[in-house]
């Protein structure tokens, strides 16, 4: 799967998963020593059958949960037995700005993280360029209102200030600085990158609470990416799941 891009130059993209619909069910399942197996869509598969004699070898393309295996699913949800959704694990590749990634890692049950350390690394970082939004009005429980426009002179002072830290941390390695100890100059604009493993349960949590329109913009977007990945890995049970509060 490609990378979803998001902001002016983060991204989300899929490096890899384990389970999918099916094993929420059979791990809810397993309590009565109970195991389903996929349905088939018979009625499209007749339909390309007629017009592909390879059709059967596509069998797989056409498989789906059984209708009782998509109301366990919907039970699961609604009444908050959220285990069986421990089971799936999924593990992402995210870049996104260091003020952002602070929100995601708060999300800790579930998850597991590793960043790219600039104890490390030294290679010039980039910086995220906003989409300007006003301060909040004083009863606002958000941290910022509508986009705005702002003077030419004010987006230019943001770049001279990235550019004026970025020259200070080239002196401070030029001197022979640990990049431990010069990444210290470095604003919370900059972009880093991580990985990030969770079950399906954990990321469903995480984009419940980042989705709604009380949550930072900017972690709406990663949150919308994300949502679009997991919609396509686990599409009854990401659907339920996200409709659930």
């Amino acid at each position: 799967m490609k990378k979803s891009e998001v902001l002016n130059k983060g991204y989300v993209h899929l490096v890899d998963h384990m389970g999918n619909d099916l094993t929420v069910v059979n791990a809810a399942r397993v309590s009565f020593d109970k195991e389903s197996e996929w349905d088939y869509d018979e009625e499209a598969l007749k339909k390309v059958r007629g017009h592909n004699w390879q059709a059967d070898r596509l069998r797989a393309e056409f498989k789906k949960l059984s209708e009782k295996d998509e109301k366990l699913i919907e039970y699961l949800a609604k009444h908050g037995h959220w285990t069986p959704f421990g089971h799936p694990q999924i593990t992402l590749r995210i870049k996104a700005p260091i003020s952002i990634r602070t929100q995601f890692f708060k999300h800790k049950q579930g998850f597991v993280e590793n960043e790219i350390s600039r104890r490390y690394v030294s290679f010039d970082p980039e910086f995220y360029c906003p989409q300007w939004r006003g301060k909040p009005n004083q009863n606002a429980k958000q941290g910022s209102e509508d986009f705005i426009a702002i003077k030419s002179e004010a987006i230019e002072s943001y770049s001279h200030a990235i550019d004026h830290c970025m020259k200070a941390y080239q002196s401070l390695l030029d001197e022979g600085v640990a990049p431990e100890q010069a990444r210290f100059v470095l604003p919370q604009g900059m972009y880093t990158e991580w990985y990030w493993t969770g079950s399906l349960a954990a990321y469903a949590r995480f984009y419940k609470q980042r989705i709604d329109d009380h949550a930072q913009w900017e972690i709406r977007q990663y949150a919308d990416a994300i949502g679009s990945i997991l919609s396509k890995i686990f599409p009854f049970s990401w659907k339920v799941l996200s409709n659930y509060k």
